[in-house]
């Protein structure tokens, strides 16, 4: 790919830790660090999840991360019909 090797951190942050937050797909946006997690259902056959934002930029600069406790946004996802 050309780009550099990730440096291996474990240990170092709570992060990588999955005990911390559980299993969990975890996205970087404008507001920081989030997951998805399981919500009811906009619609009856329809699987949805909800974002929950875990931590954010510290600053303008979006370098740093705070953690704080889940906060859940309103951005919810229709994920699919359940058959």
């Amino acid at each position: 790919m050309g780009g550099p090797a990730a440096r291996d951190t474990r240990g170092l942050s709570p992060w990588g830790e999955p005990d911390l937050f559980g299993e969990h797909t975890f996205f970087l946006d404008s507001n920081g660090l989030n997951i998805v997690e399981p919500a009811e259902p906009a619609r009856a056959g329809a699987q949805s999840a909800k974002v929950v934002n875990l931590a954010s930029w510290s600053d303008a600069n979006p370098t740093g991360l705070e953690l704080h406790d889940p906060e859940p946004t309103d951005v919810v996802i229709t994920l699919g019909s359940i058959h």
